[in-house]
Parts: C-alpha cells; structure tokens; sequence
C-alpha cells in the first residue's frame, strides 16, 4: 500500500472514531432525556442501538488490527492506531453505560422520580461536553487541552458525592424511597463513570503527541 494510500486509511479510521463518538454522545443524551420523562420506548431505542455502537467498535478494531498487520507502521503511525483502538472501546463501554440508564429508567417508568433531577443532568452535561472537546483534542493532537479537561472530572465526583449523600438523606428517612434511591445512585454512577472514562481518552491523546503515558487524574489514580 502506497505512502498516500496509508494516510488515507488513517483519516478514514480518525473519521470513523468520530462518527462512533456522536452515536455515544447522543445516546447519553437521550438516556438521560429518557430517564427524565420516564420515557420507556426512548429507553428501548437507546437499548436497542447500543448493537450498532457495539459493531461500530469492532469494525475500528478490526481496521486497526488490519494496518498494524500489512503496512508495518511507523512509530507515530502505530501510536495513532493504538490511540483510535483504545479511544473507540473507551467510546464503547460509554455506550453501555447510557444503555444500562436506559435499562433503569425501565424500571421505574412506573414511578414518580423521587426528587427533580437537576445534579443528574449537570453530570451528564459535563461528560458529554468532556467527551466532545476530548475528541477535539484528539483530532488537533493538543495534549494541553487533554490535560485541561481531565480536571473536569473532579467536578463530575463531587456531584456525584452530592448525589449519593442526598439520595442517602431519603433512604435513612424513609425505608420506602430504598428502590428508587437505588435505581438514582445507579444513574448517578454510570455518568461519573463515563467521565472518567472521557480523562481515559485524554490520557490516549497525551500519549499520542508526546509518547508518553501519564495519569491525568492523579487523585483518582492514587490508592484509596
């Protein structure tokens, strides 16, 4: 395969990753748009696309795997396949986290939410906004904004911790509100998950412009 014709296989991968990284983005949007109307056919929709997520992934795998084995790449070519592969099953297991929201608001379709949900979608803003200019970081190869927006993530874990103690508050006072309290929590957990994941992808772009492996959450990465 021609010099030219690499490089072009590259972008198509680089576009590719892109494309999968709207599907994830929406599909937490809508989760959360589901969970707020208790919207069951919407939660289903998300379930059911997450496959084409799942497939989306696979096949940058599998085109990665592919060019690493043909073309004998060079280093900062391999450090951009490595970098798409591990960006894209990063991006998948977003994906199931919007579907296991989705799976949630399912269950309580047929409840009243058990307080308005104003934390919930603030965690959810700012992991999708940590997922887009993530992946912008990536396109423009810009470690400096990787870094920048993995402090993000700190605000992520103290609506989360804000989340958990009020959740907690309803529990303790009334034993009936355990389920739904629950069902939240969960919720709650899947989105600071996903942003820790969005840091995942800005360690990647950080290893992609400098070769370097580095934790950009030094409190999450420490022990304990």
């Amino acid at each position: 395969m021609p010099r030219e014709t690499f490089q072009q296989q590259l972008r198509m991968l680089q576009e590719n990753l892109m494309a999968m990284g709207l599907q994830v983005d929406a599909a937490i949007g809508r989760a959360i748009d589901a969970l707020a109307n208790r919207d069951a056919i919407l939660a289903r929709d998300i379930i059911a696309n997450d496959v084409a997520v799942n497939q989306a992934q696979r096949e940058i795998e599998e085109q990665c795997l592919i060019l690493i084995a043909t073309q004998q790449p060079l280093a900062s070519d391999l450090r951009i396949i490595m970098s798409i592969a591990g960006i894209a099953s990063e991006l998948e297991r977003m994906a199931d986290h919007a579907e296991g929201i989705a799976k949630i608001t399912l269950r309580l379709a047929d409840e009243p939410l058990l307080k308005p949900l104003i934390d919930i979608p603030r965690m959810a803003e700012i992991a999708r906004l940590m997922l887009r200019e993530q992946l912008t970081a990536f396109v423009n190869r810009d470690a400096s904004v990787a870094r920048r927006l993995s402090e993000q993530d700190d605000e992520v874990d103290r609506l989360y911790d804000q989340v958990f103690r009020e959740l907690l508050v309803f529990m303790m006072n009334d034993p009936r509100t355990i389920t739904r309290a629950t069902y939240l929590l969960w919720v709650a957990h899947n989105l600071e998950r996903i942003a820790d994941r969005t840091t995942n992808i800005g360690e990647r772009v950080v290893f992609l412009t400098t070769g370097q492996v580095e934790e950009l959450n030094v409190k999450r990465a420490q022990p304990g």
